[in-house]
């Protein structure tokens, strides 16, 4: 894939973002800062992320003084083991450096179509499906609780790229240096003995909870951390005030050069709709219609300096 005048994308922009269950970010105005929201409930247990081989230390990431004091408003979650730093075996691209991208950095009309995948895979058969009859490639973002509870699925999604959301799934921004490495590493693990694939460079916050101390952290693992344009809001289901029509009218009024549109694999944990799924074909039909096509996130590492 390829891509033309980058442009910036500045890491505290989060364009109609709103949080969403677990695996859907929450807002985000600024990366050195982050606001406490209502989650809907998760439908999953979590469970501790195995513990990786550990790494060689070496120069730890940069780290800024300032403190979350966030706290989430989900159950809390188990801490996991801290890992070392991994060892300087990759290069984040230095125009990709302490950024949270909103959108591929590009004039061309080219959408990046991207899911979430850490609660149920109810709706990933029908989404692999469509996109497979349109002929449309998409990233998916997996945490390893959702390659471990659904190893079929994962290796379905894994025919374009695929990148990291954490093992947990949990706000990093809550988490010490160590503890986000041990949640990056933990799934990245998973992901690599389940798919066969490796998620770096792509990864995605979860809650789209981030600070310019966790970016360094992500960026220091190897990975690009990337937001969306647009959530979509399926996640909130019909019993939320959505539905197939709002899914398919955000994600066109919002419609740009390099649009990242923020989507889910999994249904609603109580009235068991699939908006995204649902809404996809449609969505698809209308961004053509209006002369966009489509891209994966590897579209920005070819425009990055």
């Amino acid at each position: 894939m390829t891509s033309s005048s980058p442009t910036a994308s500045a890491p505290t922009s989060s364009a109609t973002s709103t949080p969403s269950p677990r695996t859907s970010p929450r807002a985000s105005t600024s990366p050195s800062s982050t606001s406490a929201t209502s989650r809907p409930p998760t439908s999953r247990p979590v469970t501790t992320p195995p513990r990786p081989p550990t790494r060689t230390p070496t120069a730890p990431p940069p780290t800024t003084s300032r403190a979350s004091t966030t706290t989430p408003a989900t159950t809390p979650r188990t801490t996991p083991t801290t890992t070392s730093p991994r060892p300087v075996a990759c290069t984040v691209p230095s125009g990709l450096l302490g950024r949270d991208l909103t959108r591929v950095p590009t004039d061309r009309k080219v959408v990046a179509l991207t899911f979430d995948a850490g609660a149920s895979n109810d709706g990933v058969a029908s989404i692999l499906a469509t996109l497979a009859d349109k002929g449309v490639p998409r990233t998916f973002f997996l945490t390893g609780d959702f390659v471990d509870a659904f190893p079929s699925s994962a290796r379905a999604m894994a025919k374009y790229p695929i990148g990291n959301h954490t093992y947990n799934h949990p706000d990093l921004t809550t988490l010490s240096d160590s503890g986000i490495r041990t949640e990056i590493n933990s799934a990245e693990s998973r992901i690599k003995a389940v798919t066969g694939q490796d998620p770096r460079p792509y990864f995605r916050f979860p809650f789209g909870a981030v600070t310019t101390r966790t970016i360094a952290v992500v960026n220091a693992e190897c990975y690009v951390p990337f937001r969306w344009t647009v959530d979509t809001l399926g996640w909130k289901g019909t019993s939320g005030g959505q539905s197939v029509g709002t899914v398919v009218n955000r994600v066109l009024d919002a419609a740009v050069p390099g649009e990242i549109v923020l989507m889910h694999v999994g249904a609603h944990p109580k009235d068991g709709s699939t908006l995204d799924a649902d809404a996809l074909p449609r969505m698809i039909d209308a961004l053509r219609a209006r002369g966009y096509g489509f891209v994966t996130l590897q579209a920005v590492l070819g425009s990055a300096p």
